[in-house]
């Protein structure tokens, strides 16, 4: 029966779903496997199911000489060498859709929290200072104020669109080029890259992580952006340079850093850094951070591994 190893931890009834036409090979526990391990079980795959901590490069591809399709429980593909996949003959599919709404959700959370300073509220309260109202703790609400949108896929359109209730003024900034005027941009406006990060009071990328992006927030853009910014980010921790967020928060330049997602995940790259960087860590008061929660909906994940797992089955029963 045709072999199938899926590298993490997937619901019972997706493994069922599974079994019926293939012989799955399960991470049963919730930590990713040794690389060593995860290459021996896959060295007579002929399917694999993937997920955000995986690299699939040239170099472990040549232990998979039976591999004929990698299903990726993910929308972004910046661990994934894809020519080298097309190079093999290897089918490689994605699940696009389905993380988007979620992810955006997720932003709009990370910019409540930051901005109305619920992770420092609620310290208060549990270290036992809470005696009644004070004047403290004034944020930044969303009504009336500038989001940017660095970046306006799916996941940017999405947000723009929960953000319209809010009644924030939202623009965007993309790499692409929309040439239909009249689409639907959810009230958002686009401007220039020097217009978005010199007057957004929330400035938010959700670009894919690729070379031409790579830190592209970096020192001296950040240093760019409007005195006081608040800057979120649920795309890729390599987008920014988290040394230089952590110094223009102690110089007062960066009003605010929330994160769903680390630099130090982007496995692609051969010089990722292995940690967070102490300096941004040690910082309480002026950074929100959550542990790559982007698409952890209950009911999210489980459509993502059975969308991912029929996928693998239409490919073997064609």
């Amino acid at each position: 029966m045709t072999k199938v190893v899926v590298t993490q931890w997937i619901h019972p009834e997706v493994a069922e779903e599974l079994r019926a036409f293939c012989n799955p090979v399960l991470n049963e526990s919730r930590e990713p496997l040794p690389p060593g391990e995860l290459a021996a079980r896959c060295v007579e795959a002929e399917g694999i199911m993937a997920f955000m901590p995986d690299r699939i490069d040239r170099a472990f591809l040549e232990g998979c000489p039976w591999l004929r399709i990698v299903v990726a429980t993910l929308k972004g593909f910046d661990n994934f060498d894809v020519e080298a996949l097309k190079a093999r003959g290897i089918t490689f599919r994605l699940q696009e859709d389905l993380l988007t709404v979620p992810t955006a959700e997720l932003a709009l959370g990370l910019m409540l929290g930051l901005g109305r300073h619920l992770l420092q509220g609620d310290t208060l309260i549990r270290n036992g200072a809470f005696r009644g109202w004070r004047p403290t703790l004034y944020g930044l609400g969303l009504q009336g104020q500038r989001v940017g949108i660095l970046g306006f896929g799916n996941v940017g359109r999405a947000l723009a669109a929960r953000l319209r209730p809010f009644e924030a003024e939202v623009l965007f900034h993309d790499l692409a080029q929309y040439g239909n005027e009249a689409e639907d941009h959810h009230g958002a406006v686009s401007v220039g890259l020097d217009t978005l990060l010199a007057t957004s009071d929330y400035l938010v990328p959700l670009l894919p992580l690729t070379p031409e992006t790579r830190c592209l927030l970096n020192r001296q853009a950040l240093s760019r952006l409007k005195r006081g910014c608040l800057l979120i980010n649920v795309a890729r921790g390599g987008l920014v340079d988290e040394t230089a967020v952590a110094d223009l928060l102690a110089s007062g330049h960066l009003g605010g850093y929330a994160a769903d997602v680390f630099a130090l995940e982007d496995w692609a790259l051969e010089d990722r850094p292995q940690r967070i960087p102490e300096a941004l860590l040690a910082d309480r008061t002026q950074t929100l951070f959550t542990p790559h929660l982007g698409s952890a909906v209950q009911k999210t994940r489980l459509a993502i591994e059975r969308s991912a797992a029929q996928q693998l089955r239409d490919f073997f029963s064609s």
